[in-house]
C-alpha cells in the first residue's frame, strides 16, 4: 500500500481527573492498529496533543514493565504480543518518547487520522482545537477519521464545514456507560463517551461489553473498547486502500 500515510493521535494527559492515578493511552489500543498499520504497507506517523513523550497507562503494560506505577499492572489481564512488541521495539519507543504536537501537524498529507484510547483521552482530545480542527478537515475531505475505545473523545469537538457535528446522523461507537460503570470510573471521567456521542446526534451502536465491536459509516470509523482494536485497524487499512470518499465525508 505505497504511499498511504496514517496519522495517530494519542492524549498527553496522565492523571485520572482529581484522583492523581496515573492513566495515559491504554497501549494495546496503539499497538495492535499501529503494527496492523505498518504491516500492512502503510507509513505511520505518531503524534500527541502537547507533544513529547507519549504517556501509557500503567494498567495496560506488562507486569514486569509496570513495577515501580504505582498501581497494579496490566490489572490481571492477558497482554497482547503486539503491546510486547511496541515496548522492544527501539524505533517505536524513539517516535512515543518523542511526538510532534497536534498544532505542529498539517494534515494535507494523510490519508487517515486514527485516535487511540485510554482514559486520558477523555480530558485533552475534546479541549484540543486543533485536533477539532484537523478532524474536521479530513473528513470534509472524505479521508477516514478512526477512533477506538475512549478515542472517540477526540471526535465531540470536530466540526465539519458546515459547523454540524462530524458524528451527527453517523452510525458510531466507544467506551460505553456501562463498561466505565464496570471499571468503577464513571464518576470520575468529565463526562460518558457514549451519552456524548448520542447527545451529538450520533446514531450509537453497540456490542456486548468486552466483547470486539467496530462500526464503519462512510469515512467515519469507531471500535468500542480494547479488544475492538484489531477491527477497528482492519476497518482502516481497507478504508485506506479505496481511497477518500468522493464528496467529502
Amino acid at each position: 500500500m505505497a504511499g498511504k500515510r496514517v496519522l495517530i493521535v494519542t492524549t498527553s494527559h496522565d492523571r485520572m481527573g482529581a484522583t492523581g492515578h496515573p492513566t495515559g493511552v491504554w497501549l494495546e489500543e496503539l499497538a495492535v492498529p499501529y503494527y496492523a498499520l505498518l504491516d500492512g504497507g502503510v507509513e505511520v506517523v505518531l503524534a500527541s496533543v502537547r507533544g513529547g513523550k507519549v504517556p501509557f497507562d500503567p494498567r495496560s503494560l506488562p507486569a514486569e514493565a509496570g513495577k515501580g506505577s504505582g498501581e497494579e499492572p496490566a490489572s490481571g489481564q492477558e497482554v497482547p504480543p503486539a503491546v510486547r512488541r511496541f515496548l522492544a521495539d527501539e524505533r517505536a519507543m524513539t517516535a512515543a518518547a518523542g511526538t510532534p504536537a497536534i498544532d505542529t501537524i498539517d494534515g494535507a498529507g494523510f490519508d487517515a487520522v486514527f485516535l487511540p484510547g485510554g482514559h486520558g483521552t477523555m480530558w485533552d482530545l475534546p479541549e484540543s482545537e486543533a485536533l477539532a480542527r484537523l478532524v474536521g478537515s479530513l473528513f470534509d475531505q472524505g479521508r477516514i477519521v478512526a477512533a477506538v475505545c475512549h478515542g472517540p473523545a477526540g471526535l465531540v469537538s470536530a466540526r465539519r464545514r458546515d459547523g454540524r457535528p462530524i458524528v451527527e446522523g453517523r452510525r458510531v461507537n466507544g467506551f460505553t456507560n456501562s463498561e466505565e460503570q464496570a471499571v468503577g470510573l464513571a464518576a470520575v471521567v468529565p463526562f460518558l463517551l457514549e451519552d456524548r456521542l448520542k447527545a451529538l446526534g450520533g446514531r450509537f451502536e453497540r456490542g456486548p461489553d468486552w466483547q470486539p465491536y467496530a462500526v464503519r459509516d462512510g469515512n467515519l470509523i469507531t471500535g468500542q473498547n480494547p479488544q475492538s482494536s484489531a477491527l477497528v485497524a482492519q476497518h482502516v487499512l481497507t478504508a485506506v486502500a479505496s481511497g477518500p470518499l468522493p464528496g467529502g465525508g
